[in-house]
């Protein structure tokens, strides 16, 4: 059964069909309507709670019209804008450079502790990092059901034409000393039955390349033509061990903690080497990482889901899930250190288009691809220094709720003056969403006596 609804736009009446399912809730011509008529249909068809949908959803609208047109563009039926926020973290020296670090991210403490840690390293030599290779890869797949003699030798007679082919999408790569850097073709057959991929190798430069690398694989599947050959798909891979950074952090032991710190430092290195051969622990100590890594990949219009699927994957290359960092105690010298598969770039897709991802890249002093890969390690072994530190000392908890405090105070709907005194109350005490509830009631009640 279906209703024919009728919409009118703001100033010239348009009727426009729509065929709306009740028991599927289908809508064909969705994507063609304003933002106020989507708003509408979603109000009238979709919700069932009792919620100021339209004001909310207007509130978060750009007030300068040309910004929020860009931001609609970005991708198809936009409502309003979802923001995170955008911070920064001062005080990193990465390779004997001071950085602010941009970060957006929603997440309470991770702020806090990158800034911490960097000003604890800034007086202890800083971050080195160093970029160790920077390929990425795309992968043709196809069947092929005969004979594998036949193949490879069509594979060595036509590779210097596939080359050849890509010529005029590489040419401007190319100028910037990047394009393909070899064509492989691989048996997987023992995997699949009948499965083969040409495995093509790229250098992108400055920019992270999905796109040129996928119109590559294209025109080489399209010039990759025998009897026989079925091309499955063309497309890059987000896994990326070969497009490697490491960072990394040193100083005498006796540098780190105030009190037995050999003792600590023992405890951080164990809890780092558990992270390495209990998975249930790697997930959330990786987790940790990339807390830092995205919070800057996204504040620089990167790809971060790239970026987690890749790096998950490098964390699991040894056959199990394990810690992306490192550590040692080696002649009373603690060494910390981390290495990552980031494809990341500083020209191309968001990070030209979007005015804080050009504000972010301007604040780190424009760097080239590399040093924003060097950046990005830098601030994931950060957050995962404080993290480890604090597991092994006061527990994580103990700073992490009172960062969380301002948001659990604003849950309660706390006033001004009821924050300071909750604060006050609060300054030595062990923080509990129980805890805070019970003391919010107390003051009010106490309030309301007097």
């Amino acid at each position: 059964m279906t209703k024919i609804i009728k919409y009118y736009r703001f100033k010239k009446v348009v009727s426009l069909c729509l065929i709306y399912n009740c028991m599927s809730r289908e809508i064909s011509g969705f994507s063609k309507l304003s933002k106020d008529e989507k708003i509408d249909w979603l109000d009238a068809h979709v919700l069932t709670e009792s919620l100021d949908f339209k004001k909310i959803l207007h509130q978060y609208w750009n007030a300068n019209p040309e910004l929020q047109s860009l931001h609609d563009d970005f991708v198809e039926n936009t409502i309003s804008n979802f923001y995170l926020p955008y911070a920064v973290a001062p005080n990193f020296v990465i390779n004997d450079k001071k950085y602010v670090i941009p970060m957006a991210i929603e997440e309470s403490s991770v702020v806090a502790a990158a800034s911490m840690v960097a000003k604890f390293w800034s007086k202890r030599g800083g971050f080195k990092a160093t970029v160790i290779s920077t390929t990425k890869i795309g992968q043709v797949h196809f069947m092929y059901a005969g004979d594998k003699a036949a193949i490879e030798t069509y594979f060595n007679q036509i590779k210097p034409q596939l080359l050849e082919a890509t010529s005029g999408i590489t040419k401007n790569m190319q100028k910037r000393g990047g394009g393909i850097l070899d064509i492989e073709l691989r048996d997987k057959t023992a995997s699949l039955e009948n499965y083969y991929q040409l495995h093509v190798s790229f250098e992108t430069k400055e920019s992270m390349g999905a796109n040129f690398i996928n119109s590559c694989l294209e025109q080489i599947a399209n010039s990759f033509r025998k009897e026989g050959v079925k091309i499955v798909m063309s497309i890059l891979s987000n896994y990326t061990p070969d497009c490697l950074v490491r960072a990394e952090v040193s100083c005498p032991v006796s540098d780190l903690y105030k009190e037995d710190a050999l003792h600590y430092a023992q405890k951080f290195v164990e809890a780092v080497k558990i992270a390495q051969v209990e998975p249930y622990r790697a997930v959330t100590h990786n987790k940790g990482i990339m807390n830092g890594v995205d919070a800057v990949v996204i504040a620089t219009g990167n790809d971060f889901r790239a970026i987690e699927a890749g790096v998950h994957a490098y964390a699991s290359r040894k056959g199990q899930y394990q810690s992306l960092s490192d550590a040692e105690i080696k002649d009373d010298i603690f060494r910390f250190w981390i290495e990552l598969p980031l494809a990341v770039g500083t020209v191309g897709g968001l990070t030209g288009l979007h005015p804080l991802a050009k504000i972010s890249l301007a604040l780190l002093k424009n760097p080239s691809a590399k040093e924003l890969m060097e950046i990005m390690a830098a601030a994931g072994l950060a957050q995962n220094f404080a993290a480890l530190r604090a597991l092994t000392t006061n527990g994580i908890q103990h700073g992490h709720m009172k960062m969380h405090f301002t948001n659990m105070l604003n849950s309660l709907k706390t006033s001004p003056s009821e924050k300071a005194a909750l604060r006050d109350k609060f300054k030595d005490k062990t923080i509990t969403y129980a805890a805070l509830n019970d003391a919010v009631i107390q003051l009010r009640e106490h309030k309301s006596i007097s």
